[in-house]
């Protein structure tokens, strides 16, 4: 199949790349700067285009000129560190709308057949969710603890509604994942290392009842490429592993892996001030996301069931590097 990954430079993107390559798929990576396109190149795509999706002619003239059977969207904006702020979503948010809106148009234009777009399960929101698992069927959030933080609940509701829309006229076969957090090679592990080596990155003091679900960057690969291949289109899928954890959790486990000082604690509202969305996000918000749906219908596991199995496996691989 041709397939052509847009944000293919990515955390996600790159690891789709590969697993697209690995599995003989012609791919086209579009990319925002010729770095980025290199790396891709690298990876073994048939070819990279760097543009702006906010660009129309950009993405069309991208889908025109290769007329690829599919899509992959990939498009986001985060800080390698992370966002910290509201405002670090901002172009994220955006390109969710009017990217999403612009990548669309280009693909009904050149005859795409298929999408696959990544969203988020912060599209349920933030807060206490309750201790009940969440399921596709669970409504986006009404509510929010923060008005900041309706923005980008509102931009994963539009990008999902455009394409789970276009999908019911028949436009196009588009599928979503609600991916949990990254994490693993390329998706911000080794900044963590770095942080906990140098005793920058602490966790906070009574946020055990926060959970969030979690997804090795590998197995979110795994996830996209099985539902361009084989999910039935019009569907919204969770992509998470099977036991979400606390951000403390994870970040003491993997200090003890690494051999770095157990980190410090500091107090919430430290946090609040420095990174009022992480705040929010990471460490105020405790939800159980189902993935039966995901198993069963794109027959797809993922290899990593919890973080200590991919925190162990990333780890031995940096060792071997």
């Amino acid at each position: 199949m041709r397939v052509f990954v847009a944000g293919a430079g990515g955390a996600l993107g790159t690891q789709v790349v590969r697993q697209l390559v690995a599995d003989r798929h012609e791919v086209i990576g579009f990319t925002r700067t010729a770095a980025h396109g290199e790396v891709v190149q690298q990876l073994g795509a048939f070819r990279s285009i760097t543009g702006d999706i906010l660009t129309p002619s950009s993405i069309r003239g991208a889908l025109e000129s290769t007329r690829p059977e599919a899509i992959v969207h990939a498009l986001t904006a985060i800080p390698k560190r992370g966002p910290w702020c509201a405002s670090d979503l901002k172009r994220t948010n955006e390109l969710r709308i009017r990217g999403t809106r612009h990548l669309l148009d280009a693909a009904f234009s050149a005859g795409v057949r298929r999408i696959v777009v990544e969203s988020m399960v912060f599209i349920y929101g933030y807060g206490d969710l309750g201790p009940g698992w969440l399921s596709e069927d669970t409504s986006s959030a009404k509510s929010v603890p923060k008005d900041w933080l309706r923005p980008s609940i509102d931009a994963l509701v539009e990008m999902e509604t455009q394409v789970i829309e276009s999908t019911r006229q028949g436009r196009i076969e588009g599928i979503v994942l609600r991916f949990g957090g990254f994490y693993g090679p390329r998706a911000g592990t080794e900044l963590a290392v770095r942080l906990l080596h140098s005793r920058w990155l602490p966790t906070v003091k009574n946020s055990e009842d926060s959970v969030i679900p979690l997804i090795h960057i590998d197995d979110a690969a795994t996830a996209t490429v099985a539902a361009l291949c084989r999910g039935p289109a019009g569907e919204v899928y969770n992509i998470v592993d099977d036991e979400p954890t606390s951000f403390g959790a994870v970040v003491r486990h993997l200090a003890a892996t690494i051999g770095a000082p157990q980190p410090r604690t500091v107090p919430k509202w430290f946090v609040r001030l420095a990174a009022p969305y992480a705040a929010a996000s990471w460490l105020g918000t405790r939800m159980h996301i189902s993935n039966v749906k995901a198993k069963q219908a794109l027959q797809w596991q993922p290899r990593f069931p919890n973080y200590r199995a991919g925190i162990a496996e990333f780890w031995s691989g940096e060792r071997l590097d």
